[in-house]
């Protein structure tokens, strides 16, 4: 069963972000990642939830996107992107 993890990011370092981005996507693509979404424009609907920067990350399961998490790929990654962005990450098992 697919699973996604879905990130909401507040980017406070643009030129920092930079790096975190070309990190990531290599850093999840052993563990089946595909990018869904990737920072395209937010238009709200309903309510008063607009996130600043949002990503859909689809992996085959939710085992994996966890392998992806914990991995040494995403460590550094995930550093550079705590240090300049605050951010909110769930992940949803799929259909």
């Amino acid at each position: 069963m697919p699973a996604y993890v879905i990130a909401d990011i507040d980017v406070h370092d643009a030129v920092k972000f930079e790096e975190y981005k070309k990190l990531s996507a290599p850093s999840a693509a052993p563990f089946g990642a595909k990018y869904l979404v990737r920072g395209g424009k937010v238009e709200g609907l309903e309510g008063a939830w607009i996130p600043k920067r949002f990503v859909v990350i689809e992996f085959p399961s939710a085992d994996k996107a966890r392998e992806w998490w914990n991995s040494s790929n995403y460590t550094g990654a995930k550093a550079i992107r705590q240090s300049c962005a605050k951010s909110n990450f769930i992940l949803v098992e799929g259909l």
